[in-house]
């Protein structure tokens, strides 16, 4: 079986502005699982997310000569992968209405018990299953660490509309940890 030469990922990313495929092939493969990972919180779907992958990449690639060394490759791409599937939804998805509540109300963490006890699989399924707006704004804000004002300037919203959608967001998934946990426990006893 042959391998393919290591490369450091400013030489890989050097030979992708050089237009060389092998090397945009290369960067592709180890940068797809983990983005792919990033549009699935975004997606309605694996297929969607796939859809959202790919775009991403088209963007990175037509981009990349605009990477500045400033901070992680990975990290960069992960921003555009955010970007490119909240634009695939906007496009092909009505987008979420939005609802601005007066003042966000801090909620109490979730017990720590209930919290412990969670699969992180079970935490992606309860954060899949919110909203698109709730999802998107949690995902960005607590996942991806963006700040509100970027949500806002992002998603076309007003700050205060992102920080009302993610207290709502993380009141639903408190509720919904609790509820799971006392399944748990109701079907353990």
């Amino acid at each position: 079986m042959f391998l393919e030469p290591k490369h450091t990922i400013n030489e890989l990313v050097s030979r992708c502005i050089a237009g060389q495929r092998k090397a945009q092939e290369q960067l592709y493969k180890q940068f797809a699982s983990k983005m792919l990972g990033v549009c699935m919180r975004y997606a309605t779907d694996r297929m969607e997310a796939e859809d959202m992958l790919q775009n991403g990449f088209v963007r990175v690639f037509a981009k990349i000569a605009d990477y500045r060394g400033d901070g992680s490759f990975e990290g960069w791409v992960r921003r555009i992968m955010v970007h490119s599937s909240i634009e695939y939804y906007r496009k092909h998805h009505k987008m979420m209405q939005v609802v601005e509540l007066g003042e966000t109300v801090q909620e109490p963490s979730a017990e720590a018990a209930a919290a412990s006890s969670l699969e992180a699989k079970d935490l992606l399924e309860l954060i899949k299953a919110l909203s698109p707006g709730y999802r998107m704004v949690f995902n960005m804000y607590a996942i991806d660490g963006y700040s509100h004002k970027e949500i806002a300037d992002i998603m076309c919203i007003s700050e205060g509309a992102s920080k009302s959608q993610l207290s709502r967001a993380r009141a639903i998934l408190k509720e919904q940890v609790l509820k799971l946990d006392n399944k748990k426990y109701n079907y353990a006893g």
